[in-house]
């Protein structure tokens, strides 16, 4: 017979499992909505009870959704946007946090802490003086004006310092007796031990800029210059009815961001954890 602790010990995981599974179907059911929505004829969008599997699944939703709007213009300068907010991002927090984690300096824990009082900050109260800046700037509707206003924040400064604070002191001070330089260090032994937090903030960075659709619609007028979320609105303002084909495109508008966790899954998960290494 089964000890009463093992007994406690299955129900447990067999309730974990159950909540998990039924957590997983109430986040996924939206999703898998839209896509099946994205495949029905327009008369058969909102029949019911709902068909989730379309019996004539209709695929050149996508080729009539595309075709409407310049909507590959508006997938590349996500791509770009996105990719150099990313980069950018991911260099700027690195180098921060090595700053903080294992640099002396005069006001470094008043830094720090302005820095991340800064998070408590809404976006309203950074967006007006932020459009003044760039309109003085002469970067409204240009990439400069969607790239450099977001490349930095507290985010990232705080994940990357605190995963750098696990890293051995005496890596550092070994290279330094070898003769290495701080950029030597900071690229050849902190970055590579510091890639699961690195990767977790880029897949953070990519979700948040590739959605983002406040900042974007503040500065971008020109068409040439829209990001997918614009073009996107833009799309459904026009279409409004034409449901099947406005998640068609939410459908492609996905794609980026799934197949980035999917790939990096494993690094993103560890990266969130925060397993460093340890003297």
């Amino acid at each position: 017979m089964m000890q009463p602790r093992a007994v406690r010990s299955a129900v447990g995981l067999g309730l974990c499992w159950v909540f998990l599974i039924v957590g997983a179907i109430f986040f996924l059911l939206p999703i898998f909505w839209m896509i099946s929505t994205s495949l029905k004829p327009l008369d058969r969008v909102f029949t019911l009870p709902i068909e989730w599997i379309p019996a004539q699944p209709k695929f050149d939703n996508y080729a009539t959704a595309w075709n409407r709007f310049t909507f590959g213009r508006y997938y590349l300068n996500s791509f770009a946007v996105t990719a150099s907010v990313t980069l950018a991002h991911v260099l700027l927090a690195a180098f921060s946090g090595y700053s903080f984690a294992k640099h002396r300096f005069f006001g470094k824990r008043v830094l720090f802490l302005g820095i991340l009082s800064t998070m408590m900050l809404p976006i309203e109260v950074v967006m007006v003086p932020t459009f003044l800046i760039v309109r003085d700037l002469g970067w409204l509707n240009s990439y400069q004006g969607l790239i450099i206003p977001v490349i930095a924040d507290a985010f990232g400064v705080f994940l990357m310092r605190q995963f750098m604070l696990r890293i051995p002191d005496a890596f550092i001070e070994a290279a330094r007796i070898d003769g290495a330089n701080e950029f030597q260090i900071f690229f050849r032994i902190v970055m590579p031990l510091s890639w699961a937090p690195a990767v977790t903030l880029a897949v953070f960075i990519w979700r948040e800029t590739w959605d983002s659709f406040v900042w974007p619609f503040v500065i971008i007028t020109e068409n040439d210059l829209r990001t997918l979320p614009l073009g996107i609105a833009r799309f459904q303002e026009q279409y409004v009815t034409t449901y099947n084909e406005v998640m068609a495109i939410a459908v492609v508008g996905m794609i980026p961001l799934t197949l980035m966790f999917f790939f990096f899954q494993r690094a993103f998960v560890q990266g969130i954890v925060l397993s460093g290494l340890k003297e």
